[in-house]
């Protein structure tokens, strides 16, 4: 976030608070509500999780249509994660690398995508602290150049869910070295660790259960085209065959062939078989390559 919209006057501010004053000198027509806390602390959490529920356009009690995650820690993705979960909300995580060149989008639908701790990082998984992982020389903030290639990523993921367009992406990386954006959809994990999304995937389950079984499409054969009537007398031939009626010129009143195409009795039958009593033997042509 800070590469990407942090102007040199705006040095001292927040990171929310620089995004917010950049995005309304572009258009000042957005409404936007800065929050400047830790998510993952019991009290910022119970905030957050209010907003979530809270804070959609039109009525006060709406919730809101996608959340976007543009974090840069494990901890606040799982505290995204396990709001969304317990309000079965739908989300986009997003991130980019520590080594600066790749990133990833991801669309989370609670009991129907697999969530964030469905398959949690190695680092996570095998219970090291990311934070003791930082290396020497390595930009954890990662390139603004791959931090905006991903971001358009993550918008044109977004525009098309909530306008209806195009097909939505389940999950697309993005490997700089490469130029290789991969992709493909992730199913929840029935033994995940977050109890509100396995609450999730029964629930979706259940919904997929209640749903009338889809009609199998018959197959339709198509039928032979045929004309009642055919004023200009075109018909398919085979040219395969002899067709004697053409040879006359004459195609219909007041047209002729430009030519008259040959019969097979016009045609005389040739040889294919290589002429091998004349030139020089392949004895000879070896004998000439020697001598070269």
């Amino acid at each position: 976030m800070n590469r990407l919209f942090f102007k040199p006057s705006q040095s001292g501010m927040s990171k929310v608070e620089a995004a917010r004053a950049t995005l309304q000198d572009i258009n000042p027509d957005v409404e936007i509500e800065v929050h400047n806390y830790d998510i993952t602390t019991v009290h910022n959490f119970t905030h957050f999780m209010d907003r979530l529920s809270h804070a959609g356009l039109g009525e006060a009690s709406k919730s809101v249509d996608l959340v976007l995650s543009c974090v840069d820690n494990f901890e606040a993705r799982m505290a995204i994660n396990q709001a969304c979960n317990e309000l079965g909300q739908v989300w986009m995580e997003s991130g980019v690398s520590e080594n600066a060149v790749s990133g990833h989008i991801q669309l989370v639908k609670p009991g129907e995508t697999a969530c964030f701790a469905c398959a949690p990082p190695l680092v996570v998984a095998s219970g090291i602290d990311e934070k003791t992982l930082k290396k020497e020389g390595v930009c954890a903030a990662s390139l603004p150049t791959t931090m905006g290639v991903v971001a358009g990523l993550l918008v044109q993921n977004t525009l098309k869910y909530l306008l209806e367009f195009g097909k939505v992406s389940n999950y697309v990386g993005y490997n700089a070295m490469e130029d290789f954006f991969p992709s493909y959809s992730m199913k929840p994990n029935p033994q995940c660790d977050n109890s509100h999304c396995v609450k999730r995937q029964a629930i979706y389950q259940e919904k997929l259960a209640s749903q009338p079984a889809q009609p199998v499409k018959e197959s339709i054969t198509a039928e032979k085209v045929t004309h009642e009537s055919n004023e200009w007398g075109i018909s398919l031939v085979d040219e395969s065959v002899d067709n004697d009626d053409k040879t006359d010129g004459v195609v219909g009143e007041g047209l002729r062939y430009q030519y008259s195409p040959p019969t097979n009795s016009d045609l005389v039958a040739t040889d294919t078989k290589p002429d091998t009593t004349s030139g020089p033997s392949v004895e000879e042509l070896m004998q000439q390559l020697k001598n070269l």
